[in-house]
């Protein structure tokens, strides 16, 4: 096992012999066994040593996504035996084709693991009972994430999605605590309370803490303040992860909002300007987005992948938690952005500025019907229930859209319900073009 006992409370530099040699075991590993990274590396040796990583090629998920169809089920990544794997998902397939994940006994103990940590760092423990809302259907978000969530020493209530005049009066019935969901969720169940439960509201079920992840949105302090405002819970960021890397590696402690990376023992992280490809220093302020590398990994293990989402670093010293691992926030995916006359825009910087207009319910898309070069970002804003139209208000939010995010937008708004009530993750970027 390559894992540290809280592993994620010990500083870098004490951890680097044991990278190391996590490192000299894991790139044997997958010289002899990978037959994809065999051919990226084109007969390239691993380096030795873990700093001199940059020297190999990096991989992504574009990579992954030729290999799975022409060597089915798992591609050629797959470096265990089929007889070893013990645990199949399939990613949500929310950014392009679906891919199925392998993962042996000992992967998934890792997995556990270090998510574990992740959903305690956030708040959960023993004597808590956790409602799991997040879709079993294959997608690791369900069962493994179900099992980190078990790995605190809660309860843990294995619901899933739909049925959700059942989950409310479960919640109200077993004294439940504390939710697991994406943050969009929430508004779901409000729909639900306010048309099937006639004088209750979301405080009355008594859940103290919200675990969120999924999807991007809780890093907009407006939706941190209804969530509290409304539910009476503490809403924490608990559940970041990259399906083909971790299901969930970093979440946010009580005393500091950003991501707390937790997995320092078991993955190897670099940040990288997406355009040129240059690696950067994790220090605060740096920006760019994340590549990580397993260092403990037996289905399908990884090297220098490109996971395409932009992060920047908070701060890299310790946490009054505990924690050692940098914090950083996620700004967006890189296949998410959109470049409006050089400016890079993301749906997270879209979002903070529609919250702050109470006529509308939150909830917007950005529709591509051409293909990029855009001069204008093309928004469609959803109003709140019985909210009316005051002739102004796409105007006003493309004012504040320049104002803040220096970019032309094309507002279009739509009726109350316009855009479907989701359970799972929440595509706000249509391209509508080949």
């Amino acid at each position: 096992m390559s894992l540290i006992e809280n592993g994620h409370r010990i500083a870098l530099n004490d951890l680097a012999a044991h990278r190391q040699a996590a490192w000299e075991r894991q790139s044997a590993y997958v010289a002899a066994h990978s037959d994809f990274y065999r051919r990226l590396w084109a007969g390239q040796t691993p380096p030795k040593r873990l700093e001199d990583l940059a020297a190999l090629p990096f991989s992504d998920k574009a990579d992954l996504r030729l290999s799975q169809p022409a060597h089915p089920p798992f591609g050629d990544y797959l470096a265990a035996p089929r007889d070893q794997v013990s645990r199949l998902h399939r990613t949500s397939g929310t950014t392009g084709q679906a891919m199925n994940l392998a993962l042996s006994a000992r992967d998934c103990d890792t997995t556990e693991i270090v998510g574990g940590r992740a959903q305690a760092l956030a708040g959960l423990g023993p004597g808590d009972t956790v409602v799991h809302c997040l879709n079993y259907q294959m997608w690791m978000g369900g069962l493994t994430d179900h099992r980190t969530l078990e790995r605190t020493g809660a309860t843990v209530v294995p619901f899933g999605v739909g049925s959700t005049e059942l989950l409310v009066r479960s919640i109200l019935e077993v004294g439940i605590t504390a939710i697991s969901c994406t943050p969009s969720y929430p508004t779901v169940l409000e729909r639900v309370i306010a048309e099937k439960f006639p004088g209750l509201t979301p405080a009355d079920l008594g859940l103290k803490l919200g675990l969120f992840g999924g999807e991007p949105g809780l890093d907009d302090p407006a939706l941190r303040q209804r969530l509290c405002d409304t539910w009476g819970m503490e809403p924490r960021n608990a559940n970041y992860g990259v399906s083909d890397v971790f299901c969930n590696f970093a979440s946010e402690c009580p005393h500091d909002t950003a991501l707390h990376f937790v997995a320092h023992d078991v993955l190897h992280v670099e940040l990288i300007d997406p355009d040129t490809e240059a690696t950067k220093t994790l220090e605060p302020g740096a920006k760019g987005e994340l590549v990580l590398t397993h260092l403990s990994r037996d289905c399908q293990p990884l090297v220098r992948f490109r996971t395409g989402d932009i992060i920047v670093i908070e701060a890299t010293d310790p946490c009054r938690c505990g924690g050692t691992g940098f914090r950083f926030r996620v700004v967006g995916r890189s296949d998410d952005m959109i470049v409006v006359r050089g400016l890079n825009m993301f749906p997270t910087m879209v979002a903070a500025v529609v919250t702050e207009f109470p006529e509308l319910s939150g909830d917007y898309r950005i529709i591509l019907d051409s293909p990029p070069p855009y001069d204008v970002l093309p928004v469609h804003a959803e109003l709140a229930k019985e909210q009316p139209e005051d002739g102004t208000l796409s105007q006003r939010l493309e004012t504040a859209l320049k104002a803040k995010l220096g970019a032309t937008a094309q507002v279009t708004i739509v009726p109350a319900g316009t855009f479907p009530v989701t359970e799972g993750k929440t595509k706000r970027v249509i391209r509508n073009t080949p």
